[in-house]
């Protein structure tokens, strides 16, 4: 039986899961840490996110030496799932077990498999973090919220994915970072941007000057916590241009959060809507219009149309 569009995006109640949110939030960065060390940097971090796949979340291939592995959480079978291109294989159960544990056994499984690596045991961008090997406290996965979650990451991949269409200047992959623990997609405008203040808890201030040295329209989801404690999209931009936070946006339901200093629209408010992919591609497309139109960035050379399955665009670039 095919779901419905309302039934493919399940309810996310944060509080509810907020123990299984945090201890995910924390493995998903000892993974991503090894990625990050194995791999040449790439502008604003591209080379460090995770990416949403039909079974869960993906390194995709991280090349060490002559091969190449792959770790994916498998939200499905809920495994870890360790993979190398001659053949080497392992997968460890997904279960509650605390930060410290599920650290040293990736450790291990990775040194069994020959990848030498070390990782900065501090995590990112969470205030006052305990570092990874001495974390007993995290240590909840409750496997119904799990998958609930990678299930909203599917829908919200789609439809990110299909607003990006609709832009051809600079445009980042949708992609999930682990320090924020967010999906995101970020449109650029060519411009240089001032010099952004930094402050990011366990983030040089380097790291977030180079993320951010040009101007960007950037919107995406996460599951709660950081200031709110339910599921929503958001948007905003850097540097925030005078009339943004005022704009008229929609659905009706969007607000703008001074102290986040970017608009939200609640994941219920999705979920509930008669078409969830209207109400958000309609929060994607206004409030970057917010962003673009408030900077005069040059829209007429930027964006095109939605792409459509198979549909070559009818532009000439003679």
């Amino acid at each position: 039986m095919i779901a419905s569009k309302r039934s493919s995006w399940p309810e996310l109640p944060y509080r509810e899961w907020r123990e299984t949110c945090e201890t995910l939030h924390l493995w998903t960065q000892v993974v991503g840490k090894v990625r990050l060390v194995l791999t040449p940097w790439l502008n604003h971090s591209w080379h460090v996110p995770l990416y949403v796949s039909a079974r869960g979340l993906t390194t995709s291939p991280i090349y060490y030496e002559d091969r190449a592995f792959e770790i994916v959480f498998d939200f499905n079978r809920h495994v870890l799932d360790i993979v190398s291109s001659d053949g080497w294989e392992s997968q460890l159960p997904l279960k509650p077990r605390s930060v410290a544990a599920f650290f040293e056994i990736v450790m291990a499984e990775l040194g069994r498999a020959g990848i030498k690596v070390e990782i900065d045991e501090h995590p990112s961008e969470i205030p006052d973090a305990i570092p990874f090997s001495r974390d007993s406290v995290h240590a909840a996965y409750d496997r119904d919220f799990a998958h609930r979650f990678w299930q909203v990451l599917l829908q919200a991949d789609r439809v990110l994915k299909q607003f990006r269409t609709g832009f051809i200047g600079k445009c980042s992959p949708v992609h999930f970072f682990w320090g924020s623990f967010d999906l995101a997609v970020t449109r650029f405008s060519g411009r240089r941007a001032p010099i952004h203040p930094g402050g990011v808890p366990g983030l040089s201030d380097a790291v977030v000057r180079e993320a951010y040295s040009h101007e960007v329209s950037s919107a995406g989801f996460w599951p709660g916590g950081g200031g709110i404690e339910y599921p929503a999209f958001y948007s905003y931009a850097y540097p925030q241009p005078e009339g943004f936070s005022t704009s008229a946006v929609e659905p009706g339901s969007v607000f703008f959060s001074p102290e986040l200093r970017e608009f939200l629209l609640p994941y219920d408010a999705v979920r509930s809507a008669s078409d969830p992919d209207a109400a958000l591609l309609a929060f994607l497309q206004s409030t970057y219009e917010a962003a673009a139109s408030n900077a005069n960035w040059d829209r007429t050379a930027l964006e095109r149309p939605l792409g459509m399955p198979g549909v070559c665009p009818a532009e000439s670039y003679e």
